[in-house]
């Protein structure tokens, strides 16, 4: 036991011998190869160590530029044989960190080449923004402003307003009338016989629809109508011709207080005509007195109360089958102690065909002037679109009594018989006022013939050689 442990014993010391052997060989090699390496740079020349200044931080116009401070470099100092250095371009517009041809080759044999020095690309704004050519990845498009959009004209939003308002009407006799002239080129005898069975179906009365008829026939016979195109633009520019008056407009400022009597027989709108029109007259800034002098309807005053109390308009009213001139009496002499601008007085509605009534209008006539000298100022008769050709009859009989100086047509947003219109203004001489085409106060339109015209008829139907 004991013989072979000195025997393992000495083969580790030999073991450990053997490795501090070789590690004295190793520092020895080391070092001669130190001796070396410093002879033979004695050899070669003195050298110096070259120290770069530290680098400044790198400017934005510096980048524009395209320039950078000669020896900015983040790379540890070599030594290296004094020679002269490049200086980079100012030109370039590419700061470069990329070691120079001349100092790779000058530099010491087995020493770690630089590191490949960072670029910085200047941006460049783009030159335009959309999709247009060359763009720069990433940009984004702005969309133009748009300008304030250009308001509808005055006159269009008159034919606009009162389109819906019309239709019964365009599409009765005005659509029957339109769809003779589709596909026609030239004029026949047949033609003409269906334009008069239209123009004596539409309400317009028999006297005006012949007018119209002879003059139509006086014109293709001196050839000044030659195509069935020309027909409609006649019939169009004859329309705006009849409704067109030599009238001054109302001016309700004209006296103080204005004085309007409203006319009609019952259920044409009277009523409802008074409480639109004085709604429209408040908003312009007009105090307005309503006279209850319909004293023999049942609940006639307490509707126009209602339509009094909407814009705080005072209504004077008498009691229940009272003498209608003297409602219509104290609401002038009312008016003028509370300086009130308009008056519109109601009248009892009446049946054209009833004598001693019609005189009743006459004497509310007389009184009105009594109250105040030149009233009333405006007589306006209020006439239902719905009854057709009887509204001519009637309008004849209360002009025949009455002053009328005026003009309201009602419903016509309920009837197909819109046409009588014609035949009102081109028999009797007298202007339309206001149309009444809806419900609403706005639709208590002020009457424009040009409007009402092109509202009426539309565009023209196309012809033969329009559609080919």
């Amino acid at each position: 036991m004991e013989g072979g442990f000195h025997t393992d014993l000495i083969a580790a010391l030999v073991a450990m011998g053997g490795l501090a052997g070789l590690s004295g060989l190793a520092i020895y090699a080391v070092r001669r190869a130190r001796a070396a390496r410093r002879r033979q740079i004695d050899e070669e020349g003195t050298t110096q160590p070259v120290a770069r200044p530290k680098r400044p931080a790198l400017r934005p116009e510096d980048v524009e530029a395209g320039s950078e401070e000669p020896g900015a470099s983040d790379e540890p100092v070599v030594s290296v044989p004094a020679a002269p250095t490049k200086q980079p371009s100012p030109a370039s517009s590419v700061v470069s960190r990329e070691p120079t041809a001349e100092a790779a080759s000058s530099a010491l044999p087995g020493a770690l080449p630089p590191k490949p020095r960072a670029s910085v690309v200047p941006l460049r704004e783009p030159t335009s923004l959309g999709p247009e050519r060359g763009k720069l990845p990433g940009a984004f498009s702005v969309e133009k402003p748009r300008g304030p959009e250009r308001p509808m004209p005055a006159k269009r939003r008159g034919v606009a307003a009162l389109v819906p308002g019309l239709e019964p009407t365009r599409s009765s006799w005005v659509k029957r009338l339109g769809q003779l002239f589709t596909g026609k080129k030239e004029i026949d005898p047949e033609l003409l016989d269906e334009i008069e069975k239209v123009l004596l179906t539409a309400d317009i009365g028999v006297r005006t629809s012949q007018k119209l008829l002879s003059e139509l026939r006086e014109s293709l016979d001196r050839h000044a109508i030659k195509d069935p195109a020309a027909i409609w633009g006649y019939l169009r520019r004859r329309s705006v011709e009849i409704l067109t008056m030599d009238a001054p407009a109302v001016d309700f400022a004209a006296a103080h207080p204005f004085v309007l009597l409203i006319i009609g027989v019952n259920g044409s709108g009277k009523t409802t005509t008074i409480g639109k029109l004085a709604s429209k007259l408040q908003a312009q800034g007009r105090r307005v007195l309503l006279a209850a002098g319909d004293t023999f309807r049942a609940a006639a005053t307490e509707q126009l109360e209602v339509w009094g109390s909407k814009g705080g308009a005072p209504v004077v009213r008498g009691k229940e089958g009272a003498d209608p001139s003297s409602v219509v009496f104290d609401g002038i002499k009312r008016a003028r102690s509370e300086d009130i601008d308009v008056v519109i007085a109601d009248t009892a509605g009446r049946l054209h065909t009833k004598k001693n009534l019609m005189e009743e209008l006459q004497k509310v006539r007389r009184v009105a002037g009594k109250a105040l000298e030149g009233a009333p100022h405006e007589t306006w008769l209020v006439i239902d679109a719905t009854s057709g050709q009887n509204a001519i009859v009637q309008a004849q009989e209360f002009t025949r009594e009455m002053s009328v100086t005026g003009i309201v047509l009602t419903k016509l947003d309920g009837t197909a018989k819109g046409g009588v219109i014609l035949g009102i203004a081109d028999q009797l001489r007298i202007p339309v006022r206001f149309i009444g085409v809806g419900e609403r106060v706005e639709d208590l339109r002020e009457f424009e013939a040009d409007d009402f015209v092109d509202a009426l008829f539309g565009d023209a139907p196309a012809s033969a050689e329009d559609e080919t």
